[in-house]
Parts: structure tokens; C-alpha cells; sequence
């Protein structure tokens, strides 16, 4: 993978472009402490954004340098940092399970705790357009709504969605079968807990997930929305084993704490 990609050569104040093949980019915002990935997906016909980012920056800027397809917006689930510039395009999609939370506000989170998470810890010089005390979460009605199973064809590239929920009722993950890549959201990702420990999560879920994503099979890359860019497959294998360990030893519900496995750890 290189970093400010290939033969774009983008220098961006704010966003890291990470050219993981030709036709797939990752944006990254390494100057916030959640260090939020957007991934974009291109095809022979259409584009796909998975995710927008915190809005701190414009991310439109940076995918008008990538390509002239038309994007449409996939949202893994509606929580702020993932939706930061979905006011930019015009074309949304969400499960419908967090459809309500994109039209009417997030659930369980005030707006002052939002704009607290998001202005804090930053390490890059932001835009003059970002003032932390009027930051304000995107809301808005989706273009179209998903179901697990859709499949999105991009022209000679199938996206499969996986409706994982837990850590929000509607989070999905997007298989991309001709490459292998599964892109898992707030799902699964190293370094921090996977968080399912508000009240607006379900602890369940979030393991039913897991369970799910580990049994897709053709896998080749990992690509969570936070922290480190790529993960190898056999990180799956690992969440199977924490599956059995959280259910055997019944810990499965809020307040148990953070649990932590070879190579990632989830907080309920």
C-alpha cells in the first residue's frame, strides 16, 4: 500500500490517501485520536464511499481528485465520526435499522458529548471552517435503504452487505468479492476496544456479528474503520476462538468490562 497514492500524489492538510490497489483508496484522519478510515471503492461504472468521515475537513475534496465516477455514500452505521460529510453527496445509503438515528439525531449521545469527542486530542492544524462548538452531526434522509444480503454492482465489482449489528442496531459490514477485501466498520479494528458498552448497543449482537464475519469465506484483507489500515485475515480466526471464550464464560452483557484476545479487544 502506499501512502499519498501512486500516481495521484495527493499532499492534503488533513487527509491521508492510502492507494491500496488502483481502484481502492483509503482516506484516513490521523490528526484526530480515532484515527476514522473512509475507504472508497471504484468500479467501471459507479463509485462507492464507504463512510465520510468525522467533518472536520471536506472529504468531497479529496474523492473530486480520485475520480469522476459517481459516488454513492455506503454508511456502515450512523455514529458521528462516519458521517461527518455525508451533506456533500447526494446519494446515501444506510440500514434501515439506523435510518431513524440519520434523519433524527443519534441515540444516546447529547450533542455536547459529540462535539467534547470530537475536538479533543487533535494533533494536525484543523480547517478554519471546523469550530468545535457549533460542530453539528450530519442528519438527513437516505437516498435508498440496505438489507443483509443487497448487492451493490459497481461494474465488474460486487459488494455484499452483512448486516452486523451491536454496535449500533444498524451497522454493516461490505464484503468486496472480487478482491476479498471486508470492510467491518466499528465491528472489528486493533489497537482500541470495540465498543458495544453504551446503553444504545447490544452486547449480543455485537458476538452474533463476529460470528458472522468470521464465517465469510475467500477473505483476503481486513479493513476496519479506526486504527490500523489492513489487517490479515487470520485475525478472524481469532474472533471465532473469542466467540466461544465470551459465551462460555458468560460475558456477554453490559458492565463486564473490556476483554481483550490476540489482536483485538471489545468493551460491554
Amino acid at each position: 500500500m502506499e501512502r499519498n497514492g501512486g500516481s495521484h500524489l495527493i499532499q492534503d492538510r488533513w487527509f491521508t490517501v492510502t492507494k491500496i490497489d488502483p481502484i481502492t483508496y483509503a482516506i484516513s484522519e490521523y490528526g484526530h485520536w480515532e484515527k476514522v478510515h473512509s475507504f472508497l471503492l471504484l468500479g467501471k461504472e459507479q463509485a462507492v464511499l464507504i463512510d465520510t468521515g468525522l467533518g472536520i475537513d471536506n472529504i468531497k475534496r479529496i474523492t473530486d481528485q480520485l475520480t469522476d465516477l459517481p459516488i454513492a455514500v455506503i454508511t456502515t452505521h450512523v455514529h458521528a465520526d462516519h458521517i461527518g460529510s455525508h451533506g456533500q453527496f447526494e446519494t446515501i445509503y444506510v440500514h434501515k435499522e439506523d435510518e431513524d438515528w440519520l434523519i433524527n439525531g443519534i441515540r444516546g449521545l447529547t450533542l455536547a458529548q459529540i462535539r467534547k469527542d470530537m475536538s479533543r486530542d487533535i494533533t494536525l492544524p484543523v480547517p478554519e471552517t471546523f469550530d468545535p462548538n457549533r460542530y453539528t452531526p450530519y442528519q438527513g434522509k437516505p437516498t435508498a435503504l440496505l438489507r443483509e444480503g443487497d448487492v451493490l454492482n459497481l461494474g465488474g465489482r460486487r459488494l455484499v452487505i452483512y448486516h452486523t449489528p451491536g454496535h449500533s442496531p444498524g451497522h454493516i459490514s461490505i464484503f468486496d468479492h472480487a478482491n476479498g477485501y471486508l470492510f467491518t466498520g466499528d465491528l472489528l479494528y486493533d489497537v482500541t476496544p470495540i465498543y458495544a458498552f453504551y446503553p444504545s448497543t447490544s452486547p449480543a449482537d455485537l458476538v452474533a456479528s463476529l460470528e458472522k464475519i468470521a464465517q465469510i469465506p475467500n477473505v483476503s484483507q481486513v479493513f476496519g474503520s479506526h486504527n490500523t489500515l489492513g489487517l490479515d485475515p487470520a485475525i478472524l480466526q481469532e474472533v471465532m476462538k473469542a466467540v466461544r471464550e465470551l459465551r462460555e464464560r458468560d460475558l456477554v452483557a453490559h458492565g463486564t468490562g473490556i476483554h481483550r484476545f490476540n489482536g483485538f479487544s471489545v468493551q460491554f
